[in-house]
């Protein structure tokens, strides 16, 4: 018989069912909010422990396309690859849950999250991450403190707990946060941008892009809202499952200890030369230094007499290392490469070294190096994806795809398929990046950053590359965006922040978060704390260093972008707009005419039905100028009204007939002539002159009677040139 909890948050109705499915599983519920149905389920094998010191846990978020009553697109009517949010969905609940188990847990868990039924005003993130925790903190693993997720909008200055999509399409800001009752454990956060009518003359209105960046102090409040919903959800989950927790099963946690005797005979005679061993690792990712030293101290008489194992000295040797590095951040405020605890590595930055590419920056910081690419299309040419609770699929004209070869940390290992982590870098850069770009902007852009060296945060890298690449290619851009990777060491009640942290202290630190944003503020972050919880306090303080490290970035990236010069591939692109009407004309009939158009000129052309708006592209820019003028004259001498429809122009004039006319309009691109016997043709700029006219003003007036002759005749237009040139 199943049992039923009900609970009222956020004000919505959360309905949790265990025992009524899945009942082979360690832990399994069906989690109900809405129209939204999830099944998580944990399974963890007591009699299967591995060998290595590290918890096998392994999350899996399903969307299944039953759940929104459709079938999965493309050729295969079977759910295969997960898409990018499932793979981000699984990270994000791995990131929160994994803190949990404790040290030794060395049994092979899976935690598997299947979306049964949709509802696309559920936030999904939240409901799996709740689901997958209610399932793991019943279950009869040793766990028993409960994880909750919440996301946090801001709504005209409200933050709004657990918004609806409505809700969050009007945000400013997308916080997610997941943590206990008491601590928080990990943080997501991207800025959105908008876009506000801002008044410039009487009646005279123009759009404004607002990035929408915060400050640190906005961020700690909003995330003072999320920690304080957190409290209120785990109070609540923890005594409405005290009936439903299964009695949690005694299993060994492994103890990976060393004999003190080892540690000490290391530290006692070989602490010198993992100091100079640690000058060398500052510089990379890989441990070949502790390696030598360790197969040093495996000669010595001591080790040799004892018969120690090589893997007790790696471990001892790489234990007195941790010891060495944290006790000269926290007691002597200095760190292995020699830098302050707010120094930020040396920076150089190149652009467009990439003749045949739109836009590229190679990034280098320390040892850290990002090689991003930036490559322009048209509108359709975006990533189509699909959204669980859309019916339509969708288009996605911004991509940061990111790559982390093995060559970049000195590993002999080839290069295979995206994974989680890759997959999570890129789209941490995304998100800083993105809120930067003209709403107005609808090309695809495409960034691919190739991490050629990584000692230390290649994300933060990427999006510093990422915003250069950006103003190379002449995407329009708010502001440059900076990132910077931060940690944290904590020993009793004592500790240090540190500013662009390596390899090193990313793995003997006990905190590391990054940081990404403009001068006005913060755009992005994403923060796994390893502690168990930080106060409020200490993260505005490391927030605010952040923010120094940032600026510092910033100023060395605004010297390089005023160098920058655009590279030969840069598609040309000229933009304007006619008369929404007059689209279908610029077509043509099944498309003839705009075919012709771009044959002729060797163009791309992109046309807005809505809008008029017309984008015309390629690679030689008089072609792309004529291609322009010419749909420009398709559209002005096209009849305007229903009054002209009878008019046809091919009854009425004939190749190079002389007439006089009429100027009644004038243009930038030539003069519309009103005709004797109807109809209004292009004098077109070109035309008007055997030399070069800069302004048609300089030959024309409105009401000037003008001699003309005919070039061209169609249906529905005429072209005209100055009789005698």
């Amino acid at each position: 018989m199943s049992t039923v909890c009900e609970f009222e948050l956020n004000g919505k109705q959360e309905i949790f069912e265990f025992g009524k499915v899945a009942k082979q599983a360690n832990g399994s519920v069906l989690a109900k909010l809405g129209n939204a149905v999830v099944l998580a389920t944990v399974v963890s094998e007591f009699d299967n422990p591995v060998e290595e010191d590290f918890t096998p846990l392994t999350v899996q978020y399903v969307e299944k396309t039953y759940a929104s009553a459709k079938l999965p697109g493309g050729f295969i009517k079977r759910e295969a690859k997960p898409s990018d949010f499932e793979t981000l969905t699984s990270r994000v609940i791995d990131r929160s849950l994994r803190p949990l188990f404790p040290n030794g847990y060395v049994y092979p868990t899976t935690i598997t999250v299947m979306v049964l039924s949709a509802d696309k005003n559920v936030d999904l993130q939240v409901l799996a991450l709740n689901a997958a925790s209610a399932a793991l903190y019943t279950s009869n693993l040793p766990i028993k403190k409960s994880v909750a997720g919440v996301r946090v909008a801001k709504v005209e200055g409200e933050y709004i707990v657990n918004p609806n999509s409505e809700q969050l399409n009007e945000s400013t800001l997308d916080l997610y946060v997941a943590g206990t009752k008491e601590e928080l454990l990990m943080i997501e956060m991207k800025a959105i941008s908008s876009e506000e009518m801002v008044e410039i003359d009487i009646e005279a209105f123009t759009k404004l892009h607002k990035t929408n960046e915060m400050s640190e102090d906005e961020l700690v409040e909003a995330i003072l809202v999320a920690q304080n919903a957190l409290k209120a959800s785990n109070e609540t989950y923890e005594i409405g499952f005290q009936s439903v927790s299964k009695e949690a099963v005694e299993v060994k946690l492994v103890e990976f200890t060393i004999d003190e005797s080892i540690i000490k005979h290391v530290r006692d005679n070989y602490l010198e030369e993992i100091k100079f061993a640690l000058q060398k690792l500052a510089k990379s990712e890989r441990a070949t230094e502790l390696k030598d030293v360790s197969k040093k101290i495996l000669a010595d008489e001591y080790c040799s007499s004892n018969e120690v194992e090589y893997s007790a000295i790696y471990e001892a040797v790489s234990l007195v290392k941790r010891e060495v590095v944290r006790a000269m951040i926290v007691n002597d405020k200095v760190r292995a490469d020699g830098r302050g605890l707010k120094d930020v590595r040396p920076i150089t930055i190149e652009t467009n070294i990439l003749p045949s590419a739109h836009s590229s920056c190679l990034f280098t910081r320390g040892e850290t190096q990002a090689l991003v690419v930036g490559t322009l299309a048209g509108t359709k040419d975006g990533q189509m994806y699909e959204v669980l609770t859309e019916k339509s699929t969708r288009m996605e004209n911004f991509m940061v795809h990111y790559n982390f070869p093995g060559f970049s940390v000195g590993e002999a290992k080839p290069m295979f398929g995206v994974g989680r982590r890759e997959l999570g870098h890129g789209n941490l850069a995304k998100k800083a990046l993105e809120a930067t770009i003209d709403k107005d902007y609808e090309d695809t852009v495409r960034l691919v950053s190739e991490i050629l060296e990584s000692n230390g945060s290649s994300s933060m890298a990427t999006v510093c590359g990422g915003s250069l690449a950006l103003k190379a290619a002449g995407v329009p851009v708010s502001s440059l965006v900076a990132g910077v990777a931060m940690g944290m060491v904590v020993e009793g009640n004592n500790y240090s922040v540190l500013t662009d942290i390596m390899g090193l202290e990313d793995h003997d630190g006990d905190m590391d978060f990054k940081v990404a944003g403009t001068r006005e503020g913060i755009t992005a972050l994403q923060m796994d704390i390893k502690l168990g919880g930080i106060e409020l306090s200490v993260l505005s303080e490391a927030l605010y260093q952040a923010k120094e490290g940032r600026e510092h970035i910033l100023g060395i990236m605004e010297e390089a972008a005023l160098e920058i010069v655009p590279s030969e591939a840069l598609p040309l692109v000229e933009q304007f707009a006619i008369d929404p009407s007059k689209i279908m004309v610029v077509i043509g009939k099944a498309g003839s005419t705009i075919k012709e158009i771009i044959e002729k000129f060797s163009v791309s052309i992109d046309l807005d039905r809505d809008s008029g708006n017309v984008k015309v592209s390629g690679e030689n820019k008089q072609n792309v100028l004529d291609a322009c003028e010419h749909i420009k004259s398709i559209s002005s001498s096209s009849r305007r009204d229903n009054d002209k429809k009878s008019i046809d122009f091919e009854k009425l004039y004939e190749i190079d007939e002389v007439l006089t006319g009429k100027v009644v309009r004038i243009t930038d691109f030539g003069a519309f002539v009103e005709l004797p016997k109807g109809g209004e043709g292009l004098l077109h700029i070109s035309k008007l002159s055997k030399e070069r006219v800069t302004r048609v003003e300089d030959v024309l007036k409105v009401e000037d009677n003008v001699e003309i002759k005919v070039l061209k005749v169609k249906k529905d237009r005429i072209e005209l040139a100055l009789n005698g040139i």
